[in-house]
Order: structure tokens, then C-alpha cells, then sequence
């Protein structure tokens, strides 16, 4: 039994699975505090579907990239539960993540996640008979990102907190946008990437294990300006 977390947005959710069935999910999109309100849940989530900490075997954590603090709340959760119950560990990439939501899609799927200031988190996978990334992950505006995306060529399907944000700009030049409800984030989602890696040995060091920003931290750029460093 693996558990799931992916707390890289203002979205909350855990997820309990076995390679081939969900087993159950607990999943919110509101403002929540995530450093008060992700342990309860697990240990909820757990409780309402009979489940034992001893029958978890794996746990898994949205890594980044995503909201700074909530991934370091994520991780940090994740590692340390990781470490006491000695099970493995595997960190998911966020942007991929989101790819699973629309597994099956037969299209080139382009996950979006807000950076802030018109600038998006993105990446483009390839999701067919199997899933496999196109280009790597990276902050930009979102006018490069699909200027990029439409000379990209295939159907391409937008998914994530981002391409709900600029479904307009995105429609406007042929980008397609997944429904609402598969732009969340779900640690299910989290959950069947990391089955994946599972499998072919994939599993990270809780000591080592660190978030992905993609970029700096407003604060580190600020702390960076006062101090003379750029």
C-alpha cells in the first residue's frame, strides 16, 4: 500500500493505492494551512479506510515544481515519515504529475502551474501508449510558453492550475484545455507516477531528497538586492 501527498499548491490532498486500484483519496481545493492540517488528514485518511501504518510500503511526495513553502511542508512530512516507518521514499515530479491526470489521452499534454507575475511552471510530456516527457521543465511567461507550444505540432491539451488561469489565451491559439475537475492536483496522480518509478528502482534517499523550485524564492531574490549580490 503506497501513501500519496502532493501539497505544491493551495490544493491539499492524500491518496492511499496499490499499483492497480486507488484505494481511497482526500482531496481539497481551498486555502488550507498546510502545516497544520496535512498530518491530521493522513492519519484520517488512513483511519476511514482501515487502514494500518504497518500496511503502508512506500510513501510519495509531489516534489516540485510548486509553492515553496508547501512543498517544503510536503517533503519534509513525507521524508520523515519515510524514515521512522523505514519505508521507501519517492518524489514525483508536480509537473508530471498532472500529466497522469489525463493518462490515456493520446495527445501531447502541456501541465501548467503558476509562477507568479504571468510567468507559468511548464513542461510537455508525451502521453500515448505510454507517458514520456517532451522538454524539460521550466519557469517562462506564459506568452513564450504557448507561442512554444503552438509551433510544437500534434494535439496538445493544457492541464494544471495554469491553464485554467489562461484557458483564453491558450483556446486562442489552438491549445486545447483539460475540464476543470482534471486540473487539480491529486495525490492519485502522484500515487501512479510513482508506481512507475517504483518498479524500475526509482526510490530517493529521505536524507537527500530536496524540493525542485525551478527558481528562486522571491525572498532569496530580495535578500540577494539588499546585500549587494547581483
Amino acid at each position: 500500500m503506497l501513501l500519496a501527498i502532493d501539497t505544491s499548491s493551495f490544493v491539499l490532498s492524500c491518496a492511499l493505492a496499490e499499483k492497480d486500484k486507488l484505494v481511497a483519496e482526500w482531496t481539497v481545493q481551498k486555502r488550507l494551512t498546510h502545516s497544520e492540517q496535512l498530518i491530521p488528514h493522513m492519519d484520517e485518511i488512513l483511519k476511514d479506510a482501515g487502514v494500518d501504518q504497518k500496511e503502508i510500503t512506500a510513501i510519495a511526495a509531489a516534489k516540485g515544481p510548486g509553492s515553496f513553502t508547501g512543498l517544503r511542508i510536503g517533503l519534509a512530512t513525507a521524508k520523515t515519515a519515510a524514515y521512522i516507518w523505514e519505508v521507501p521514499l519517492i518524489g514525483v515530479d508536480t509537473l508530471e504529475a498532472l500529466v497522469w491526470n489525463l493518462v490515456g489521452a493520446r495527445a501531447f499534454i502541456l501541465p501548467l502551474l503558476d509562477a507568479q507575475r504571468g510567468n507559468v511552471y511548464a513542461a510537455m510530456y508525451g502521453s500515448f501508449d505510454e507517458i514520456w516527457q517532451e522538454a524539460p521543465a521550466e519557469a517562462a511567461s506564459i506568452d513564450e510558453v504557448v507561442k512554444a507550444a503552438a509551433s510544437h505540432g500534434g494535439p496538445i491539451l493544457a492541464v494544471g492550475e495554469g491553464a485554467e488561469m489562461y484557458r483564453e489565451k491558450l483556446l486562442a491559439e489552438g491549445i486545447q484545455v483539460a475540464p476543470p475537475h482534471n486540473c487539480c492536483a491529486r495525490a492519485s496522480s502522484v500515487a501512479m507516477a510513482a508506481f512507475v518509478r517504483w518498479e524500475k528502482g526509482q526510490i530517493d534517499d529521505p536524507l537527500q531528497l530536496m524540493p525542485n523550485y525551478i527558481r528562486r524564492s522571491e525572498a532569496e531574490v530580495l535578500w540577494e538586492k539588499l546585500h549587494g549580490m547581483n
